[in-house]
């Protein structure tokens, strides 16, 4: 049986407003965000795959069922810098012998962590 070799092209984030989301993004990661229309802009941030946004009419429901965890070298300054630029922290930073992390919400309400390179 032959096995499928496919390569991730992009990450698709539902969204009410993708130029928002694509400028918070670029903020985190790095690169140019760029908006090709109302309804769909993207970032091609360095070393990832393209993350893009995309304009939903319904609000987001419930938790995310995946997330992008972000490797930080200090979780509490990436937290804090996370929240000037619109996220909120969900609960307190978690810290075990493997390392710390902490879950985020980006301005629409979409889960990320911030995890510390030992995890």
């Amino acid at each position: 049986m032959a096995v499928l070799r496919a390569r991730l092209r992009q990450i698709v984030v539902d969204c009410a407003a993708p130029d928002r989301l694509a400028r918070f993004w670029a903020a985190l990661l790095g690169g140019t965000p760029v908006v090709r229309d109302a309804g769909w802009a993207y970032l091609d941030a360095p070393g990832t795959a393209r993350l893009a946004f995309q304009r939903v009419p319904e609000e987001k429901a419930g938790k995310n069922r995946l997330h992008l965890d972000l490797a930080v070298e200090d979780v509490a300054r990436a937290r804090a810098a996370a929240v000037r630029l619109g996220a909120r922290p969900v609960g307190a930073t978690v810290t075990d012998a493997q390392g710390a992390f902490q879950v985020m919400r980006d301005p629409e309400g979409n889960e990320f962590c911030f995890v510390s390179a030992a995890c």
